[in-house]
């Protein structure tokens, strides 16, 4: 076993506002604006950093009568990580990774490392994070609480899967070892840190032998071209992610870019690469101004954008190399992209329905495109099968998440409506997505919800961990 040291790598974002910056050990805790990726629903709370577990727990046990959340690097897009009024744990404050076994593929960190570092630190070793959304700033207790997936969903399954164990700071100040099978274990998994806050976590590995992708690109002429494409082959593939224009209408409803790929050999490489196969080199570009006006994204511009993206896709190109940040993470390389949607800020809409839905699909991309919802960032992905958390959102079937300004004219009742569909179809929404959900929708899109509430209030009689979600949801 080795203990690698350095860097943490990335800074939590967005708390906004004069107290931008999270106080250290050393600075009263103040009031901040905490808000979510999408920056819709800002509120105000206490933010507290702890350094150390010992200071974890004096920070439970002292976060006052509106209760605390743990909060990660700030990427959950709505209110998930915000509790107005109370405590706000900022939990990158601890940041090591403490130990890993190169032979055995095992990792043992604390919950606010990165999986950017942890790319940083595995990738010279020939070890990959086991899964990864479509950004690497999200802590590993953001991961575990979220349950994150990522485009290796159909053969790999949700986060939490590979955790072989977590230590939890329960309502009591008790830190408990979690492991998969057991009831704290799967209430936690996808249960948005409203069981306790994670301080650590082993994970195991994907071996890798080089630091690129081999990638396969292809266009699909509509929706159900797309769909056809995905059932026949992903099973071919590790990766599989399809952007979606869904601002095409007629005989193009549903046309996308299917992106598919694995972990490059290292026969594949040549010249530099060859002789550093295993190097980490995330590029990066200017960040996104500030400021900018409301309309900028409307329905005439991200259609020209679209329709731009989609002829400048290959019809079929197999076997090109990519970076893994270029592969995973594009919107990476621009800091701050989340301000290109204006100062009113933007709603991701994500949600999942079972295989044999797939007309309960057809009829709401139809309809995102008739209503002319200006998404330029709309990605479809098939899962696998779901895990045992009880809120943890994959389940079997088709996922489509969408970018929507938040300022567009009528969208909250327009999403009320989808979510009705969702629901009658036997569907969710992601809720370390959400901002916006009715509570009576819960129960139906998550059966174990009752189940949730149960060992909430067995566990936290008190609501120590509370949240704006918790609150609005009434989980």
């Amino acid at each position: 076993m080795s203990t690698p040291a350095g860097p943490a790598g990335p800074r939590p974002a967005p708390v906004t506002g004069p107290d931008r910056t999270a106080p250290d050990r050393t600075t009263p805790d103040r009031a901040v604006s905490v808000t979510g990726w999408g920056r819709t629903a800002p509120t105000t709370a206490r933010l507290v950093r702890p350094g150390s577990y010992g200071e974890a727990v004096a920070a439970v046990r002292g976060c006052g009568p509106r209760g605390g959340i743990a909060r990660g690097l700030g990427r959950a897009y709505g209110d998930a990580a915000q509790n107005a009024g109370g405590a706000v744990w900022d939990m990158t404050g601890l940041d090591r990774v403490r130990a890993v076994d190169a032979d055995a593929g095992v990792v043992v960190c604390d919950a606010g490392v990165s999986l950017h570092r942890l790319m940083e630190v595995l990738l010279p070793l020939g070890w990959f994070v086991p899964v990864t959304p479509g950004t690497r700033y999200v802590t590993v207790g953001g991961a575990i609480g979220a349950d994150i997936h990522g485009k290796n969903h159909h053969v790999a399954g949700a986060f939490t899967r590979h955790v072989r164990s977590f230590e939890l700071l329960t309502a009591d100040g008790t830190v408990r070892t979690v492991r998969p099978g057991s009831d704290l274990f799967d209430a936690t998994a996808g249960g948005m840190g409203l069981t306790g806050v994670v301080l650590a976590a082993t994970l195991r590995l994907v071996p890798v032998r080089t630091s690129l992708m081999t990638v396969d690109t292809e266009r699909a002429a509509d929706l159900d071209d797309l769909l056809a494409r995905l059932t026949a082959t992903d099973h071919r593939y590790r990766y599989s992610v399809a952007w979606i224009d869904l601002l095409a209408r007629g005989a193009a409803t549903g046309r996308a870019v299917l992106t598919r790929g694995d972990h490059a050999p290292l026969e594949a490489l040549t010249g530099r690469a060859r002789r550093a196969p295993l190097a980490f080199r995330p590029g990066q570009l200017p960040p996104a101004p500030r400021g900018l006006p409301e309309g900028l994204l409307g329905r005439r511009s991200v259609g020209l954008f679209n329709a731009f993206w989609y002829r400048r896709a290959p019809r079929r190109r197999t076997g090109e190399l990519q970076r893994i940040s270029a592969f995973f993470h594009p919107l990476d390389g621009v800091p701050h992209w989340n301000r290109v949607y204006g100062r009113g800020g933007f709603v991701q809409y994500q949600f999942v329905v079972g295989l044999g839905a797939e007309e309960t699909l057809r009829r709401i991309v139809e309809r995102i495109a008739a209503r002319g919802c200006p998404s330029f960032l709309a990605v479809l992905k098939r899962f696998g099968a779901g895990g045992p958390g009880w809120l943890s959102f994959p389940a079997e079937g088709w996922t489509l998440a969408l970018d929507i300004p938040a300022g567009l004219p009528g969208l909250g009742p327009f999403l009320d409506e989808l979510d009705e569909a969702v629901a009658a179809a036997g569907g969710r929404v992601y809720l370390a997505k959400d901002a916006r959900l009715r509570p009576e929708l819960v129960d139906a899109m998550y059966p174990r919800a009752d189940a949730f509430r149960a060992l909430r209030a067995r566990l936290d009689p008190h609501g120590v961990f509370t949240s704006d979600l918790s609150r609005r949801l009434a989980l």
